[in-house]
């Protein structure tokens, strides 16, 4: 049996910053993740939209944070498994160690376990309209991932959240017209960035609702509608962006033991979860001061994988110093 002092299950931001921090402190490291290549919705969702909020970087786009993590978490050379979903874990209490069952193989043992899922298994949210799905990823996108779709194009955005908001600002610059519109008039999201909005070339509409898409081989019009008054609208649209959130499914990690609060893991101050040795950090963990930023995941991850040590070795330090001051060959 090869049993790893700590498994990372989340390729995403949390995670790799999690394996890079786990080799600081001398772990042995796998890290798990169901997509195909590492950086999570940084790569999967938004590999073309700027970050603003880590620190160090004024803004960042997501693809190129998502490759420094990526190389960042390679430098004490964990193991890594892409492409495997983990179905289960399994404590095998003859060897006090836990044992994470994924779709591909049953031979991952490890002392600690660090959950790092993001949000979870989520999917975007899909219209709820009648509409040709053909026209997905075509001229209906639920994620942006080359921006050279929409240059000099007509475009809707749904939604209110900070991706509509961001991708509204973007497109602002290079589309021809950008339309948003909202079913309220209050906004998810960053304040600054709906001020920006209100700055830019955009039309936005609030108490509007999608209710139709029109077109033969690709979109041509749309009707949207004032939820308040039926009053309904047709205008040409080359391109739709829908951001109206994701559909989560957490079913599985309740299935495992572990204490949920609502859709996220409760952890205590040192990110412990309800199961002994495990650990979580990021958007899927909560706890009294929860803030859901790359920032406070990437501070919780070391939080974890610190107290992961004491877990694993009870003499040991939470807190090894600096890495200014520590004997690094990297």
């Amino acid at each position: 049996m090869d049993v790893y002092d700590i498994t990372i299950i989340g390729g995403g931001p949390t995670g790799l910053f999690g394996s890079f921090y786990a080799g600081l402190r001398g772990l042995k490291t796998k890290l798990i993740d169901v997509l195909p290549e590492m950086g999570g919705q940084l790569t999967a969702l938004y590999p073309e939209k700027y970050v603003y909020d880590v620190a160090g970087h004024p803004k960042i786009l997501a693809k190129d944070l998502a490759k420094n993590l990526a190389t960042q978490s390679q430098l004490f050379k964990p193991t890594i498994c892409l492409g495997e979903k983990v179905a289960n874990l399994v404590r095998v209490e003859n060897a006090s160690v836990w044992q994470a069952v994924t779709d591909k193989s049953s031979d991952h043992y490890t002392k600690t376990v660090l959950l790092a899922l993001g949000a979870g298994a989520c999917v975007p949210k899909k219209l709820d309209i009648d509409y040709n799905h053909a026209f997905e990823n075509n001229c209906i996108f639920y994620a942006v991932k080359n921006k050279d779709n929409f240059k000099g194009k007509n475009i809707l955005i749904v939604g209110g959240g900070d991706s509509a908001v961001d991708w509204a600002n973007e497109f602002s610059a290079y589309a021809t017209h950008v339309t948003l519109i909202h079913r309220r008039d209050q906004f998810r999201a960053v304040q600054t960035s709906v001020e920006e909005m209100a700055k830019n070339k955009i039309d936005v509409k609030t108490f509007y609702e999608l209710k139709e898409i029109q077109g033969h081989d690709r979109v041509e019009n749309v009707v949207i509608f004032d939820n308040r008054t039926g009053k309904e609208e047709t205008i040409p649209i080359d391109v739709i962006v829908i951001n109206i959130g994701f559909v989560i499914n957490l079913d599985f990690l309740k299935s495992w033991g572990l204490k949920m609060d609502v859709n996220a893991i409760t952890v205590n101050e040192k990110m412990e979860t309800s199961l002994p040795g495990v650990y979580a950090a990021g958007d899927i963990c909560a706890h009294l001061a929860k803030l859901k930023l790359i920032a406070t995941g990437a501070a919780e991850a070391a939080t974890a994988v610190n107290f992961a040590v004491t877990f694993i070795n009870p003499s040991a330090k939470a807190f090894p110093g600096h890495s200014s001051n520590l004997n690094l060959s990297i």
